[in-house]
């Protein structure tokens, strides 16, 4: 047998237990419920990952409500394709801006306020499938709402509907009841090489 013949037939032997080993997993994995996930990390993509788990629901004919609390003073790229959707989207643009931005911490915790009264009724309708809380992380983080009685909300949604919750600092509470964590980690960012944000990309 050559020595390129050997390496295929370690990697088909490779592949074959590692088939097991993943069949077995899935094999087992039987329950099914509407899970918390959370994005949060410094890196880029936070947002990004789950307005793709938006568009992944649409296609499967699923229902989608978003709600944004920080985003606001312009427009996005996301916003301007899933409002082409008002039957099976219902977004809701609920922040002014960067915090840095606003710098009337008052002014935030009234429109964080506001935004929690939206995501609680998407949060009690049975239609709406999944509920992405955009940057609501930084909302807690600042200290705009308080995470408990948020939780409690979460947790008192529908059996089948899932939640996606982003942004960077996730409180640890919010980790510990979540499914599924994903941390964005930055490794590089253009930014930081002085070129602008752009169409796109960032938003």
């Amino acid at each position: 047998m050559s020595e390129s013949s050997e390496r295929d037939a370690r990697h088909k032997a490779r592949m074959q237990r590692k088939k097991a080993v993943v069949d077995g997993k899935i094999a087992q994995a039987t329950d099914e419920h509407g899970l918390l996930l959370v994005h949060t990390g410094n890196g880029k993509g936070k947002s990004s990952a789950a307005f793709g788990m938006v568009a992944r629901a649409l296609g499967h004919g699923l229902r989608v409500g978003v709600v944004q609390f920080i985003k606001g003073a312009a427009s996005t790229g996301e916003e301007a394709f899933f409002r082409r959707f008002p039957e099976q989207v219902r977004y809701h643009v609920m922040g002014e801006g960067f915090t840095w931005e606003t710098q009337d911490r008052q002014r935030d915790i009234d429109k964080a306020c506001e935004a929690w009264v939206v995501a609680r009724e998407l949060l009690d309708d049975p239609s709406i499938d999944l509920v992405l809380l955009d940057e609501l992380n930084i909302a807690l983080k600042y200290g705009y709402l308080e995470l408990e009685p948020l939780l409690a909300d979460i947790q008192a949604r529908p059996l089948h509907q899932h939640v996606v919750v982003t942004g960077r600092g996730a409180p640890p509470g919010l980790i510990e009841a979540a499914d599924t964590v994903t941390e964005m980690t930055l490794v590089k960012h253009a930014f930081q090489a002085g070129v602008k944000a752009q169409k796109g990309i960032e938003f």
